[in-house]
């Protein structure tokens, strides 16, 4: 297990480099932990990550990772149809889900028949069950879940999941899942993870492309003028964080 607060920054020198990092570290991890726990808990976010992860279609991964070992979550989702254009569960479907053999019953999506409040209870009790029956750790320490490895983007505005710089949410310190109906960046209605659950996680890699980012990652990792803390310089796991940026996302170091 990495030690508390131990942060890994890498930057590449190109976004295929990023990918075909990520997909190592990714296959490691579900290495370490299928033969630790015998399951491999990973959360998985929208936007350009699902595109990060393409490496892992593709030999070696395909082949060597055990797939039926793993258990799919959400660090959040907007409140649509699964078939909608928005849905992070689409993407991820789209993406990676419908080219590897996960099995259907361990890919943990919302309901989307649900208002977003009764959205966020439904995921938030399902993951209670899943902590009673060992498919997800418990944090000694915290006892919010313990995810095995959470994968997280950014916006360019510093929000990771749906917690928005000077939202409310940000604060929410005891619930595991929660709802937002006014999200700054649409669709409006959404659930996600808070940060107690994001930083019991064992593993987190936070993965930022692009010029847009490169005042966030300033915010979070170098010497910012700016002294308003964005969520994502809120990111602190139990074990370790691993940043992977691309030289545009770093360009403010």
């Amino acid at each position: 297990m990495a030690t508390k607060g131990e942060v890994k920054k890498e930057v590449f020198e190109s976004e295929e480099d990023l990918a075909v990092s990520l997909a190592k570290y990714t296959a490691q991890l579900s290495d370490k932990f299928c033969k630790e726990r015998g399951a491999f808990s990973v959360v998985l976010s929208g936007g350009s990550l699902i595109n990060s992860l393409r490496k892992l279609v593709e030999p070696p991964y395909i082949d060597s990772i055990e797939w039926s070992k793993w258990h799919v979550f959400w660090l959040d989702e907007r409140v649509v149809p699964k078939d909608h254009v928005d849905s992070n569960y689409k993407l991820a479907y789209d993406g990676l889900l419908s080219k590897v053999p996960i099995l259907p019953d361990n890919v943990y999506a919302i309901n989307d028949a649900l208002s977003a409040e009764a959205a966020a209870e439904d995921y938030e009790t399902r993951l209670r069950h899943l902590v009673k029956s060992n498919v997800i750790d418990i944090s000694a320490a915290s006892g919010f879940p313990k995810f095995d490895l959470q994968l997280l983007g950014m916006g360019p505005d510093g929000h990771v999941a749906s917690l928005f710089p000077g939202h409310p949410l940000v604060k929410e310190n005891e619930k595991w899942v929660t709802f937002i109906k006014d999200s700054p960046k649409p669709p409006p209605e959404r659930i996600t993870f808070t940060f107690p659950v994001i930083n019991s996680s064992a593993y987190i890699a936070l993965v930022v492309t692009g010029a847009a980012e490169a005042g966030a990652v300033q915010n979070a990792l170098g010497n910012s003028q700016n002294s308003e803390k964005l969520p994502v310089a809120m990111v602190s796991p139990e074990g370790e964080l691993a940043w992977f940026l691309d030289t545009a996302a770093a360009s403010k170091l």
